[in-house]
């Protein structure tokens, strides 16, 4: 419906506008959300008639389009009435193929201490190359030069197992990144066996501050899921350093991952108790649930995963359920509503997974998939790219998909939410917070914080 402010004045709700009503432990209220703008707000019950009112066409004096409707406006909750949201969101994703974001995903090494049950690595190759660390530090330092944002992400392997190679590349790129102008930030993927107080230490020094550490329930249950190379459990170590990590007074956060399939799917709520029990109340450990996919391991066949409807009421049940136990929603839930959030690195021109020996990929899951491997990085920093493999993975989202570019989270997701997916079985790669988008809005608001 058409929205009337003042002779000549015409705004409507956008078509990337979405209200939910929601009910939890603060009450009753909703939550408003535009995936082009990435703005989220909590409305009161209070508000939620005015609000209703406003996205539903009612304005009818120039005064209307003050106090809160103005906030709608300015957040793009409101657009003009002859806004080409279209061809905003075109432009967007055109936008992002020019970022002056650079995303590196590093392998410092592709071996690893532990041997998980659904793990997809072959882990045929070890410790990253002096050719290949010399190439890192002068492609960096050439880049710094033109990007205005690098971005790495320390993978594997176990990259803790490369500990060395991590601090020489990071001390180098910082040092490249202040002499070209350009912004610095990194994270990590690990285990968290090797995580120590004084490793997390000298990392965060590093500028490397969020981190994804999967724990899959109590101990026997992860024990048997996440064991050692050579056996032995792993449970007792991690919960041990996460409570050490919560004792240094630092920025950083840490994305507490819980994978589950129907092999410890009955356990996990009364394990979340005893999660909450140690790391509850600190904002900088939130809770991450996600299902266990088959990804290309060896045991893929076997896996007991869930299907597609049962993966997506136990993560938002086992969510919910952790965030009333006291422990706070990881922000890579509100980060993947943002615009751009829920597109896949893979998908980014501007993103590159390089390996221990220089090899090039777009996606660190499909090392071994051909269309996967696009290049080689030289000892003297330059990149010999297959640039018509690359395209598979950039342009395979939503200029090919009418129906991802009709969607409403058409900013957020592009429809490339995993390009992986959609190449290995031609479906759309919905992502989980678009799925169940009230679940997803209903757990941050219950989440916030006054």
């Amino acid at each position: 419906m058409t929205v009337r402010v003042g002779e000549g004045q015409h705004w409507v709700a956008s078509r990337y506008t979405r209200f939910i009503s929601v009910e939890g432990d603060r009450g009753v209220g909703g939550m408003l959300y535009n995936s082009y703008t990435g703005a989220l707000a909590s409305v009161s019950s209070e508000e939620q008639g005015e609000v209703a009112r406003l996205l539903n066409g009612v304005i009818e004096t120039p005064e209307d389009a003050e106090g809160l409707a103005g906030e709608l406006l300015a957040a793009g909750f409101l657009v003009p009435a002859d806004a080409d949201e279209l061809r905003r969101a075109s432009k967007f994703h055109e936008a992002l193929k020019t970022a002056g974001t650079m995303h590196l995903v590093l392998m410092p090494t592709e071996a690893c201490n532990f041997r998980c049950a659904y793990c997809y690595q072959t882990f045929k190759r070890g410790a990253m190359t002096r050719d290949v660390i010399e190439g890192l530090k002068t492609y960096v330092r050439k880049a710094a030069e033109r990007v205005g944002h690098l971005s790495v992400s320390w993978f594997g392997g176990e990259p803790l197992l490369a500990f060395d190679a991590i601090a020489e590349l990071s001390d180098s790129f910082m040092d490249s990144c202040r002499r070209g102008g350009a912004r610095y930030s990194a994270d990590m993927s690990t285990n968290g066996y090797g995580l120590t107080k004084e490793k997390l230490a000298a990392l965060i020094e590093r500028q490397v501050r969020r981190y994804m550490i999967t724990v899959d329930g109590e101990a026997g249950v992860h024990d048997r899921r996440r064991k050692l190379r050579g056996g032995g459990g792993t449970y007792r170590t991690i919960m041990d350093n996460l409570r050490e990590l919560r004792s240094l007074d630092a920025e950083y956060t840490v994305d507490l991952r819980v994978n589950f399939d129907e092999d410890n799917i009955a356990g996990l709520k009364t394990w979340l108790n005893e999660l909450s029990a140690l790391l509850g109340g600190d904002r900088r450990f939130g809770l991450l649930v996600r299902p266990v996919g088959r990804w290309g391991g060896p045991r893929d066949a076997q896996l007991p995963v869930c299907d597609r409807t049962a993966s997506d009421r136990y993560l938002w049940e086992l969510a919910e359920y952790g965030r009333q136990a006291g422990l706070p929603i990881s922000g890579a839930v509100a980060d993947a509503l943002m615009p751009a959030g829920s597109v896949c690195y893979a998908a980014k021109p501007n993103a590159m997974v390089v390996g221990t020996d220089g090899s090039l990929y777009k996606c660190s899951v499909a090392l071994d998939d051909e269309a996967n491997q696009v290049g080689k990085l030289g000892r003297d920093g330059t990149m010999r790219l297959d640039r018509d493999k690359i395209a598979l993975w950039t342009d395979s989202g939503e200029e090919q998909d009418a129906v991802c570019r009709a969607c409403f989270y058409r900013p957020a997701c592009q429809g490339n939410h995993c390009p992986l997916y959609r190449m290995r079985t031609g479906k759309r790669p919905c992502p989980h917070e678009k799925r169940k988008l009230k679940r997803a809005l209903g757990l941050l608001w219950n989440d916030h914080v006054e």
